[in-house]
């Protein structure tokens, strides 16, 4: 599977999910800057990573999403490659409109960073297909700007359409209905805001995010 991380002036989490995808597809993904036009040729895979792009100047996402290569992204998405968006990755996704709704400032006004439980609501999405319908999970989450919002009637549809991939069990951020990541009307574009690529090697604790990367490639694979 050949694979592409996306890196912004203040990207933070950027070589973490490209060490996550080498280790999970054994090559290495293109580190593609932010002012690149258009993307590797053939690429299967595009990766939206946390951090903070343009130290969240102006709103969370809103500068990284106008940089020039998320046309490309979105040309690639529309025509079904898959795209994560990962904590700010999530942010830069609906604010370049691949996904519906907002992040907002977390509900307490403080800084979250620690493990949280989450349950999978979709397991027949291109990134959850290693998951059981309602199976328990641990991802950490690193956030200031996590609170998920979205008017009554998105927030419906994207219930009744499956389109919630990840819940969080507790209350962590504010977030509508507890949201931790939803998918696109396609299921291709997933944003979440906690972070599976730091969940992947025992030497981390915990594995529970391995396994969305290995699901992931095991379908693009097929």
């Amino acid at each position: 599977m050949k694979t592409a991380v996306i890196v912004f002036p203040g990207s933070n989490c950027d070589r973490d999910l490209a060490v996550a995808l080498e280790q999970v597809t054994g090559r290495k993904p293109a580190m593609v800057w932010h002012k690149e036009s258009a993307l590797p040729e053939g690429v299967d895979f595009v990766g939206v990573p946390g951090g903070f792009s343009y130290g969240d100047y102006l709103r969370s996402g809103a500068m990284a999403a106008r940089s020039p290569i998320m046309r490309a992204v979105t040309d690639a998405a529309a025509r079904g490659v898959p795209v994560i968006g990962i904590c700010n990755g999530f942010q830069v996704l609906t604010e370049a409109g691949l996904l519906p709704g907002a992040l907002m400032r977390n509900a307490a006004l403080r800084f979250v960073c620690r493990e949280v439980p989450l349950r999978v609501e979709n397991s027949q999405s291109l990134f959850t297909a290693n998951y059981d319908a309602g199976e328990e999970i641990v991802f950490p989450v690193a956030h200031h700007d996590g609170n998920y919002q979205a008017d009554e009637a998105t927030l419906d549809r994207l219930e009744g359409e499956g389109r919630i991939a990840f819940r969080y069990l507790d209350e962590v951020n504010g977030s509508a209905r507890r949201i931790a990541g939803i998918l696109n009307d396609s299921g291709n574009v997933l944003g979440l805001m906690p972070h599976p690529e730091r969940v992947v090697e025992p030497a981390h604790g915990r594995t529970d995010g391995r396994r969305l990367f290995e699901g992931l490639l095991e379908t693009v694979n097929a």
